[in-house]
């Protein structure tokens, strides 16, 4: 029995690797995965992975390639959620902020630099003909927590998370969403550390084909959306809305067209300052090429 330490955010996303490993799928396969929820989300997976704390981590697209190319040893091995993700725009219920147009010259809660709440302001600001100042317009706060409590006593004003996830806290009153701002790109991917991928590619593989057949056996069950409402405080009608809204890859290979697609916006929202070679932020072997 080989052990793999796997990332995520603690999120309805990633419900699909839990139903697989309580139903033994990785076991019958001699692969125990040590899932860790990572509640800082993308920023704080890619500081494990550097650290290797972590062997695999299922992030947001635009901050493992920001961070890949920035020296992160790791590599994207497959998309793993091909819909986009839709973030909300959030801010306090006592604020005066009612609407996008208002929201320039105020402070952003960031969970980290390069995560994605940090390069979604960035893509919103473009769409919106907003102005951010990277000096003085962030506050990092770690998390949603963090986020709560910033807003809370105006240490910032706006907070962009992904919708559902944060919609309980609109539900309950403690938030106003005043928008939403969609990634422009596949929202997720699975990403390996290079040394686990030297390593144990046919693990690696095995790792991805279980994973793969749990989202499509996920995507046929009708009663994910109340598994979605139980496990993570969703109201039902939202889990619905999100899971007719969601489309898992469900499968290892990745189109190069496609990834020129996404590296040419992200260079367009300045996430990225160069195109990269393929081979620099993707397992080659996993991309079907254009010729």
């Amino acid at each position: 029995m080989i052990t793999v330490r796997v990332g995520g955010v603690p999120e309805h996303f990633n419900l699909a690797w839990h139903l697989a490993i309580e139903s033994a799928m990785f076991a019958q396969k001699g692969i125990h995965i040590n899932w860790v929820d990572v509640p800082g989300g993308t920023g704080a997976m890619c500081k494990v992975l550097r650290n290797n704390e972590l062997d695999m981590a299922i992030a947001l697209t635009e901050g493992v390639v920001s961070d890949i190319m920035q020296g992160n040893p790791s590599k994207i091995v497959q998309f793993y959620v091909n819909s986009p993700l839709r973030w909300g725009i959030f801010v306090s219920s006592k604020s005066k902020i009612k609407s996008i147009s208002q929201m320039q010259g105020h402070k952003y809660a960031i969970s980290r630099y390069k995560s994605g709440s940090h390069l979604m302001a960035y893509v919103n600001a473009s769409d919106n003909n907003l102005n951010i100042n990277h000096d003085t317009d962030f506050e990092v706060v770690g998390n949603l927590d963090g986020a709560r409590k910033a807003l809370a006593e105006n240490i910032a004003q706006l907070f962009m998370w992904e919708k559902y996830t944060t919609k309980p806290y609109v539900d309950n009153g403690e938030f106003k969403m005043i928008g939403e701002c969609s990634t422009p790109w596949p929202c997720f991917v699975v990403t390996s550390t290079n040394q686990f991928l030297v390593q144990h590619e046919q693990v690696l593989n095995e790792i991805l084909g279980i994973v793969n057949l749990s989202c499509l056996v996920m995507t046929n069950n009708s009663k994910v959306p109340t598994m979605v409402a139980e496990r993570y405080g969703i109201k039902e009608n939202d889990a619905m809305m999100w899971f007719k809204e969601l489309e898992y890859a469900c499968h290892q290979q990745m189109n190069e067209k496609q990834w020129n697609d996404i590296l040419a916006r992200l260079l367009k929202f300045e996430i990225i300052n160069r195109v990269p070679e393929l081979s620099e932020i993707c397992y080659v072997k996993n991309i079907d090429l254009v010729f």
